[in-house]
C-alpha cells in the first residue's frame, strides 16, 4: 500500500475527500490504507478507488505518470462523485441550511476535524485559533472577505477577474494586497527597514484598545446609573429595553 499512499500524497488527495468519495469515514479509510494491499479492501471500495485512479488493477499504480492533466481528470472524478453523494445526504445537524451551503459548512469542518486530527503542532492549532477570530470579526470588517477573495485567486482557486464583492473596493484591496506581497516574497522588506511600520502598527493597536475599553467602561458606568435611576438591581429580559433606553439618555447628558 506504500505505493498508493505515495499517489494519493502526489495527487493531492485529502483524506477527507477520499472518504467522502468512498463512502467510508475518515478512520475507515485510514485503517484500509493501512492494509497490505486492495485485495484486503472491501470488493466495491477497492473497484471505485481503481475507478477513480483509472487503472484496473493494483499493479499498474506503479505506472501512473503524476502530471497535470492526471490530476485535474482525478479531480473531476472526485468532485463529480462527492457531488453526487452530496445531493442525497441529509445533514441532520445543518438542516436550516440549503444544499450549497449545508456543502461547504461539512467541507470546512470535516477539513478542519482532518487538520487538527493529523497535525498536533503548537502550529497548526493557533492557526486555527487565529482563523477562529477571523471568521468572528468577517461581519464587522469588511476588508477580511477581501483577503479571502485575493488569496483565492493567488492560489488558483478562482479566475483572478472574478468580483463577489464590491468591484471597486476589491480591485484596490487586491493591488494594494498583490504588492505587499510582492515586496514580502521578494525579501524586499528587511526587518530593519519596516521595523517603524511595525512600531506604528503596534501603536495604532494598542490605541484602539484602549478606545475599546474606555468605551466598555463608559458603557458600564451608565448600565450601573441606569440600574440604579430604575430601581432595578440586574438587566432582565422584562427590564431590557427600559435599561436601554435608560442608558442611552444618561450618555446623551454629556453631549
Amino acid at each position: 500500500m506504500h505505493e498508493l499512499n505515495r499517489l494519493i500524497n502526489e495527487i493531492g488527495i485529502s483524506k477527507v475527500r477520499l472518504a467522502k468519495y468512498l463512502g467510508v469515514s475518515r478512520q475507515m479509510l485510514y485503517n484500509y490504507l493501512a492494509l497490505e494491499n486492495l485485495e484486503s479492501w472491501p470488493k466495491e471500495k477497492a473497484v471505485k478507488l481503481l475507478s477513480l485512479l483509472n487503472i484496473k488493477n493494483e499493479d499498474e499504480l506503479k505506472d501512473i505518470k503524476v502530471n497535470g492533466d492526471y490530476i485535474i481528470s482525478v479531480e473531476n472524478r472526485l468532485n463529480e462523485s462527492v457531488k453526487d453523494t452530496a445531493s442525497h445526504e441529509v445533514l441532520t445537524d445543518l438542516k436550516g441550511f440549503n444544499k450549497k451551503e449545508q456543502e461547504v459548512l461539512s467541507d470546512i469542518i470535516n477539513l478542519l476535524k482532518e487538520r487538527l486530527a493529523d497535525d498536533k503542532t503548537k502550529d497548526t492549532y493557533y492557526s486555527y485559533v487565529y482563523l477562529y477570530h477571523y471568521l468572528q470579526s468577517m461581519e464587522t470588517t469588511g476588508e477580511l472577505k477581501y483577503i479571502l477573495a485575493y488569496m483565492s485567486k493567488a492560489l488558483g482557486f478562482i479566475d483572478p477577474n472574478e468580483y463577489a464583492f464590491n468591484e471597486d473596493k476589491q480591485f484596490l484591496f487586491e493591488s494594494i494586497m498583490f504588492s505587499a506581497m510582492t515586496l514580502y516574497n521578494n525579501g524586499g522588506a528587511s526587518k530593519t527597514r519596516i521595523s517603524e511600520t511595525h512600531k506604528k502598527f503596534v501603536e495604532d493597536i494598542e490605541h484602539k484598545k484602549e478606545e475599546k475599553l474606555s468605551r466598555t467602561q463608559e458603557l458600564n458606568t451608565a448600565r450601573i446609573q441606569a440600574l440604579k435611576e430604575l430601581g432595578y438591581t440586574e438587566i432582565t429580559s422584562n427590564n431590557a429595553k427600559e435599561v436601554l433606553e435608560k442608558i442611552v439618555e444618561i450618555q446623551s447628558r454629556k453631549v
